[in-house]
């Protein structure tokens, strides 16, 4: 079968979250999606609330990942340990609270593997390397297709994990920039690649939050809590659709909304 799996870029605030209930559900319906995947690390602004999580759930998520703000909100921490659709970084200190790594159910008896992993560079140098992570844990993976959520600041560094696991996934997206890149391709052993998804919240903005509080920031003012920015939202996100015979990606392209 062709499995039509859906990545959604970080969710942003209570805007953010608003619009993706509204139209994850049409978007679904629009493109026969089987499999949706949402980062919501965003959703509280700089992480996420355990009802947050559930909004997510509720709009139409089956997998919820996380990234480097997994933390900032500590009350997701039962939440991490008792949810197994929750998901933060793989390569994450081991003895932190929930996993980065998980396999569902999809159409047909189809197991999905997802996993999430985080890049080093100019983001948290203390993490452990997510290319022997990601080794380890494919390594003993019993699911039919593995698809990932790379979170990271560097272009390269995501690129890099894409060529790097090109034969062993059939899906890895990027995520945390919340820039929505041009690249979707799919590399020489099937594996379907985008750098970054973008972000789903508001567009009027500096990556989902009020220009004068990033202006703030660069012009070296007092530092002040990042708000969300008010107006029109929009959703970016991929479409991976996947041959799940051959275990390849045939196509990927971009599925945003926009004001």
């Amino acid at each position: 079968m062709l499995l039509n799996l859906l990545a959604v870029g970080d969710v942003v605030g209570d805007a953010g979250l608003d619009f993706l209930a509204r139209n994850l559900r049409k978007l679904k319906q629009e493109h026969d999606v089987h499999f949706t995947v949402v980062n919501g690390e965003n959703a509280a602004t700089v992480g996420i609330l355990p009802h947050q999580v559930q909004d997510i759930y509720d709009a139409g998520a089956d997998v919820v990942t996380l990234g480097n703000h997994t933390w900032n909100k500590m009350q997701i921490k039962d939440r991490l340990e008792d949810d197994p659709y929750l998901l933060r970084p793989a390569n994450f200190a081991p003895n932190l609270p929930g996993r980065g790594f998980g396999v569902y159910d999809g159409p047909r008896g189809l197991r999905i593997g997802v996993l999430s992993l985080m890049g080093r560079l100019h983001l948290n140098s203390n993490l452990d390397s997510p290319f022997t992570v990601a080794d380890q844990l494919l390594s003993a993976c019993d699911a039919d297709i593995v698809v990932c959520d790379f979170h990271g600041e560097i272009t390269s560094e995501k690129g890099a994990m894409a060529w790097y696991l090109d034969g062993r996934l059939q899906a890895l997206w990027g995520t945390h920039t919340h820039v929505p890149t041009a690249d979707t391709q799919i590399l020489p052993k099937g594996l379907g690649f985008v750098t970054d998804l973008g972000m789903t919240g508001p567009a009027q903005s500096v990556l989902g939050v009020r220009p004068e509080d990033s202006i703030n920031l660069f012009l070296g003012g007092i530092p002040r809590r990042f708000q969300p920015a008010a107006g029109p939202c929009k959703l970016n996100a991929c479409l991976f659709v996947i041959d799940t015979n051959t275990k390849k990606c045939v196509q990927v392209r971009r599925v945003d909304l926009n004001p």
